[in-house]
């Protein structure tokens, strides 16, 4: 009996459980999930425009204005001259930077010297006799023949006998052998073209010279030419005269120089235009590396951003009533990091630094600096 009354309760009580399970399950209501609307802190810049200069930056090597290679057109043994042939070794304009021994060509110098004099003089009863009219200015030219000058220059022929005789005797032909050796025997020396420093000596004292051989590189370090690539979209607007800003790559030294040449001509493989900066100044130096800043104009009405404030669709976000809205722009000029844009009417107030995720209508704080200065 007492089985039967266990089983019947516990029928009842799984019973009871299970209505008791579905009004449960009827009459509870879900929670409401929580949203958790984050409010992002952002930094601001008010539209201001104005004149913004568009700047072309660019960077390249200093070559000096005024350098020469120096080469030998003659053959000899370089010479020991006033300054020793060294790099660093500063010379005067006129001063001698190279010679070499010409003592054996000197001599043949003379020789042919000698020879158009003998020449002449044999010549001198000829021309008294059959051209009397001419032997003054023939007889002045011996007077003032000098060994030990350049011959000068041969008396003016007048007359077709006259030039049909010099001719035959070879005075015309000795003359000009020896112009020609005087002019050889000048290549012995070479004197220096401007105030400059020799940056590159090839060569010493003692050292047998040949034809074509190069012996140095000479340069005047007071003027300083920079070439820089600027790419072909802004060379319209590039004009000689304009003022450039050169730096160094650490930013700690500046100097002012101007564009003096502009090439006509596109680089096909870079499709640049190469522009020449000239520049001086202390502490430049050849091959220094330095970075240019061409102002090429003005832009009116505009304000200069960051590159990254700007979306692909060439729009920019603001800040209206604490929620983001996005306005079109102008995109003028790009460099580096930022971009020149107009359009932003004045008063308008721009993200001053990207935000991440950023979307119209979202929610934001304007930082303000007076937050941070509380205690």
């Amino acid at each position: 009996m007492r089985k039967i009354i266990l089983s019947v309760l516990g029928i009842l009580l799984i019973i009871g459980a299970y209505f008791a399970a579905n009004a449960l399950i009827e009459n509870k209501k879900k929670p409401r999930s929580r949203i958790n609307r984050v409010t992002k802190t952002v930094f601001v810049d008010t539209v201001v425009n104005g004149r913004v200069p568009i700047i072309v930056k660019a960077n390249g090597n200093l070559t000096a204005r005024n350098r020469i290679d120096l080469f030998s057109e003659v053959q000899g043994v370089f010479e020991q001259g006033s300054k020793p042939f060294r790099q660093a070794q500063r010379y005067r304009r006129g001063e001698t930077l190279v010679r070499m021994d010409a003592a054996e060509f000197y001599a043949g110098v003379q020789s042919q010297k000698s020879n158009l004099y003998n020449l002449i003089a044999a010549a001198m009863p000829d021309i008294r006799l059959d051209y009397p009219e001419t032997f003054a200015k023939w007889q002045a030219y011996l007077d003032r023949f000098d060994m030990k000058k350049n011959i000068p220059v041969l008396p003016e022929i007048t007359s077709d006998r006259e030039r049909y005789f010099i001719n035959g005797r070879g005075i015309v032909q000795a003359y000009y052998d020896v112009k020609n050796s005087e002019q050889r025997l000048a290549k012995y020396v070479i004197a220096a073209p401007f105030d400059g420093v020799l940056i590159e000596a090839l060569v010493t004292e003692g050292t047998l010279v040949r034809s074509g051989q190069k012996l140095g590189e000479f340069i005047d370090p007071s003027v300083y030419e920079m070439p820089v690539s600027v790419n072909r979209s802004f060379a319209h607007l590039l004009k000689t005269g304009k003022e450039v800003v050169l730096t160094d790559l650490e930013g700690t030294a500046q100097w002012k120089g101007k564009v003096v040449r502009i090439n006509e001509s596109i680089d096909q493989q870079t499709q640049t235009v190469t522009a020449f900066v000239e520049v001086s100044g202390a502490n430049l130096r050849e091959g220094m590396y330095l970075e240019a800043a061409l102002q090429a104009r003005e832009e009116e009405k505009a304000i200069e951003i960051d590159r990254n404030l700007l979306t692909e669709a060439e729009q920019v976000f603001v800040v209206k009533d604490s929620i983001l809205d996005v306005i079109d722009v102008k995109p003028v000029f790009f460099s580096d990091k930022t971009v020149v844009i107009t359009n932003a009417p004045d008063g308008t107030v721009l993200l001053a630094r990207p935000v991440p995720g950023a979307y119209p209508g979202m929610l934001v704080k304007v930082f303000m600096e007076e937050e941070t200065a509380k205690p």
